[in-house]
């Protein structure tokens, strides 16, 4: 509740925040959000705060630090996909800001949107399916529409607090 009052649907525009809400969404696939926030400041501990050239520099000793940390979910295509999205991402900050890329997919507008009922809510949208096709060919994993789209919900791209929400 605390995460939805104070920071789901906020618009997000640093860079490394970005990042690491990336990461986590993609952590997430095939589990529940609850999993994966409970255990948020464990990833940031075992991903050195999601700092990008330290996890791209990564090699096979931190790999295997990695795998057998038990405060994150240890599945080796997860941790294998956050190492390679790290140099994905300093690829894309080598030409402008991850801010910037990610924005793009909405005109650097946010999306409102105002559901009566939780079922109302898309897992996909034209934009995600885009966010997904454009990282996926950049090089990022675990980056399919719904978990791009989750993403945008939660960094505030998208806002779909429900109509009689008080954050809406």
């Amino acid at each position: 509740m605390a995460y939805h009052d104070t920071e789901w649907g906020k618009p997000l525009h640093d860079d490394a925040r970005l990042f690491e809400m990336l990461c986590l969404e993609g952590a997430q696939a095939g589990l529940s959000w609850i999993t994966i926030l409970r255990k948020r400041d464990n990833y940031r501990a075992a991903f050195d705060h999601f700092d990008a050239e330290k996890m791209a520099r990564y090699g096979a000793r931190q790999r295997k630090r990695l795998l057998s940390n038990p405060g994150i979910v240890r599945n080796r295509l997860k941790v294998d996909a956050f190492l390679g999205n790290a140099k994905a991402y300093l690829d894309i900050r080598a030409k402008s800001s991850f801010d910037d890329y990610i924005w793009q997919f909405t005109g650097g507008k946010v999306i409102r949107r105002r559901p009566l009922y939780l079922g109302d809510i898309a897992q996909t949208t034209a934009q995600s399916d885009a966010m997904s096709k454009d990282l996926k060919k950049k090089g990022f994993r675990f980056v399919g529409s719904t978990i791009c789209h989750a993403f945008m919900q939660a960094v505030g791209i998208v806002d779909e607090h429900q109509r009689y929400c008080f954050r809406s």
